[in-house]
């Protein structure tokens, strides 16, 4: 991983500020009867009106399949990656995970949250809760100098303790110069898990995914979305954290 200088972490701050314009703006417009396309577009709107580019679209083209939308919308069971579309309308009573990113002055930062849609049942309610909390707990056991695995734990814990489980085939990252940079960030704890010590200037999207049910994910046909193996819901969160000499500060949430 390549550490952010001053500037850098500068930029990441007012690039997390645009972010979490552009999700408040989303996340007023979600209601029983609009389409996930409708969603995108707001965002993709919102993005270039604040002068920064939506680096979801376009991502992996280098690999033949490029996401053909600026953000991420995964319903219910559907645990990251939901594509956008004109036929997939949300509904009263959904779990809505929006997952975005752009790039501001050259820095990226990504973000996601998770909207209970009007009347849920206390256990999705729940869900919502605990995984928001499991990430909070997580950022809230990250020090310069401390562990990737205080983290893990941290979040790992909550979501056990509360009858959740974690989600292991998908992780948090390194971020700033691009999307997705190393270290890969695990949200739970295993044996021989590569141990990485957090630094002064790194950059990291922490976001746990918890589901209902089992650990357990599957890939879809489209090569894009993850959905529970059993079917169960599942929740998502996620923040931008950058790492200084004043401690970790959450660039995509407001005064944090």
């Amino acid at each position: 991983m390549q550490l952010k200088n001053k500037a850098q972490m500068d930029s990441l701050r007012e690039s997390g500020k645009r972010l979490e314009m552009v999700m408040r703006k989303v996340a007023e417009a979600i209601r029983p009867g609009v389409s996930t396309a409708e969603l995108d577009a707001l965002a993709e709107q919102t993005i270039r009106k604040l002068e920064s580019e939506p680096v979801f679209k376009g991502y992996g083209e280098e690999y033949g399949k490029p996401f053909p939308a600026s953000i991420c919308t995964s319903i219910n069971d559907e645990v990251v990656h939901g594509i956008p579309r004109k036929e997939r309308v949300v509904r009263e009573g959904d779990l809505v995970k929006i997952d975005m990113g752009l790039r501001f002055q050259g820095m990226v930062t990504d973000m996601a949250r998770t909207f209970a849609l009007g009347d849920v049942s206390d256990e999705a309610a729940r869900l919502v809760r605990v995984t928001e909390e499991s990430l909070l707990r997580g950022v809230s056991a990250v020090k310069v100098g401390g562990r990737l695995s205080d983290y893990a734990k941290a979040v790992q814990h909550h979501v056990e303790e509360n009858g959740f489980s974690v989600v292991r085939d998908l992780v948090g990252h390194g971020v700033g110069f691009e999307l997705h940079e190393l270290p890969r960030i695990p949200n739970y704890f295993f044996s021989g898990m590569k141990d990485a010590i957090f630094r002064v200037g790194m950059a990291v999207a922490f976001e746990p995914m918890v589901n209902v049910g089992g650990y357990e994910v599957r890939l879809g046909k489209d090569g894009w979305v993850f959905t529970t193996e059993d079917g169960s819901l599942s929740a998502h969160f996620e923040d931008t954290v950058i790492i200084t000499d004043h401690g970790i500060e959450i660039v995509t949430r407001s005064g944090k």
